[in-house]
């Protein structure tokens, strides 16, 4: 079994409220979740308004399978106009690592 994660770092546009923040943010964490099926969560800056971790996670068979869902979320989330993408960090695990 692979375990895989990847976590963005990202800078917000407009945005001058936490309130502002989660009307960018819950929808793009809903939308990771729905059309990649992995499980997402903000975990971190989450005390700052522009800024945000968001990481997702999953788990498969094969580890191609999940450097391939990776690869698209990444350019899902870069491709994003209301967020920069300040970096991406990722990190796959065998079950017998």
């Amino acid at each position: 079994m692979w375990i895989a994660w990847i976590e963005f770092d990202i800078l917000l546009g407009e945005v001058h409220s936490l309130k502002e923040k989660r009307s960018l943010v819950r929808p793009l964490i809903a939308e990771l979740k729905r059309r990649f099926e992995v499980s997402a969560a903000e975990t971190g800056h989450l005390d700052q308004h522009r800024r945000a971790l968001i990481g997702a996670g999953a788990v498969a068979a094969d580890r191609a399978h999940l450097v391939e869902v990776l690869d698209a979320v990444e350019r899902f989330v870069a491709a994003r106009p209301e967020v920069e993408l300040l970096s991406a960090r990722r990190r796959d695990l065998h079950s017998e690592d």
